[in-house]
């Protein structure tokens, strides 16, 4: 297989550091480059529904909550990690776009409940599809068995980076 930009890179940092164990930067660094590339051609998908991918994760996650497809903005915060300011400028576009809509909490009327809008269920609905077709051509250049080899490793070390972290304990006193 032919060399990528990444192996330029652990070449550069092996000649200038040899001995440093580079392994994380050629794995990492293939999957920082590949999330980057392909979320930016879903990015360019979603567009063609005036949506960009924050506003389409949002409407995501208020499909995939089933119906009547609303959650309190603290539930949408909490799956999109997001910081309420951040989702609040997001409802703000949908709500304009006609895409969600904020209501009174039938069991609080001081929370708020987002649901969406059937405008909003149809953009998601298509632009998910387009979404996972751009993903669907990339992926199939390999072949089945090994898609699910990697689907599990993927699944092994997101995992690792889930579990209490560890890493900075070689960092210097506040460094990350």
């Amino acid at each position: 297989m032919a060399a990528d930009e990444v192996d330029v890179i652990v070449e550069q940092w092996r000649r200038e550091r040899a001995g440093m164990r580079l392994e994380p930067m050629a794995v990492f660094g293939r999957i920082y480059r590949l999330a980057r590339l392909v979320g930016d051609r879903q990015e360019k998908v979603y567009a063609g529904w005036g949506i960009g991918r924050g506003e389409f994760d949002v409407l995501a996650a208020l499909r995939r909550a089933g119906p009547p497809y609303t959650l309190a903005p603290k539930a949408l915060t909490a799956a999109l990690m997001l910081t309420s300011g951040g989702m609040t400028g997001r409802l703000d576009r949908l709500e304009r776009a006609g895409l969600v809509r904020r209501a009174p909490d039938p069991a609080d009327r001081r929370a708020l409940r987002v649901s969406l809008t059937d405008a909003g269920r149809r953009v998601v609905e298509e632009s998910a599809e387009a979404g996972l077709e751009v993903q669907r051509r990339i992926l199939d250049t390999l072949p089945p068995a090994d898609r699910d080899r990697l689907a599990d490793l993927l699944r092994a070390l997101l995992a690792a980076a889930e579990a209490p972290d560890e890493a900075s304990a070689g960092a210097p006193d506040g460094a990350q």
